[in-house]
This record gives structure tokens, C-alpha cells and sequence, in this order.
């Protein structure tokens, strides 16, 4: 649908699933705290934030959002190699290009990370969210994991 390898996709993505696990809040939380706006500024002008260190740009918007700590912990909760914040950000990123187009990728960004499938990328001791995209885009599509 979208075009491939989305670049500003990849960082919107990545740096949700950055501020998710330094907050530990499920990623909906933080697409929640961060807002409609907020995440359409993030993908307009990723390439711009991409200059500074991921951890500058999460923390001025996590207290731009005032995004406050959970306790959800996925990364504590893994048995294995906790995959990093760039592997997960490109699954989202792979899914959100696989299913809207290109004029609806923000929109594409609120609906997956408010979905089902959120959960299921989110849990590391599944081997999910290394499966092909195209099969993951088909489990989205169809609203299971097939």
C-alpha cells in the first residue's frame, strides 16, 4: 500500500516503542499520551527529531504529554534476547506501510497500536513479531493471529 521503508514511519514508530519501555506503559498508553497531534508533529518532522538522541526527543515528549510511569513491563517479562526498540519500531512501522496508505499513516499509527495486535508485538516471548510481514499484515487484516 504504503510506500516501503517509510523512514519517518520507522522513527515515529521506534521512538513510541522507546518512550513505551522507558515509561512502562503499553504502547497504546503512550499513542494515547502523546495524542493525535503530538504523533503527526513526531512523523511530519522525524527527520528532524532523528538529529537528536532518542532519549532527548523521548524525554521532551513524554513530558510534553505528561506521559507518567506504569508498571507494564514487557522487556522484564521476556525469557529471551529482549529485541531493541528499532527491531519492534520496524515491525509497527512494516505493518502500518503493509495496511494504510500513504495519506493515512498517522491514522494508520493510532488504529494498530489501539488493535489487537498491539499485545501480540508487544509480547517478546512469542516469536510474532519476527514472523514475515506479510503474514502479520494478514493477521491484522483478519483480526487474529492466523
Amino acid at each position: 500500500m504504503g510506500t516501503k521503508n517509510n523512514n519517518n514511519l520507522f522513527f515515529a514508530c521506534s521512538l513510541i516503542e522507546y518512550i513505551g519501555r522507558k515509561v512502562k506503559r503499553r504502547r497504546c498508553e503512550v499513542v494515547d499520551g502523546l495524542g493525535i497531534e503530538r504523533i503527526s508533529r513526531i512523523y511530519d518532522y522525524a527527520d528532524v527529531f532523528h538529529c537528536e538522541p532518542i532519549e532527548k526527543v523521548a524525554t521532551e515528549f513524554i513530558e510534553e504529554g505528561g506521559i507518567s510511569k506504569g508498571n507494564y513491563d514487557n522487556e522484564a517479562a521476556c525469557r529471551y534476547t529482549v529485541p531493541d526498540y528499532w527491531s519492534i519500531g520496524e515491525v509497527y512501522e512494516r505493518l502500518i506501510e503493509d495496511s494504510y496508505s500513504d495519506e493515512n499513516i498517522v491514522k494508520g499509527i493510532w488504529q494498530v497500536y489501539h488493535s489487537w495486535i498491539d499485545e501480540h508485538i508487544s509480547d517478546y516471548n512469542t516469536d510474532f513479531y519476527y514472523q514475515p510481514r506479510d503474514y502479520i499484515a494478514a493477521c491484522y487484516e483478519e483480526g487474529v493471529v492466523l
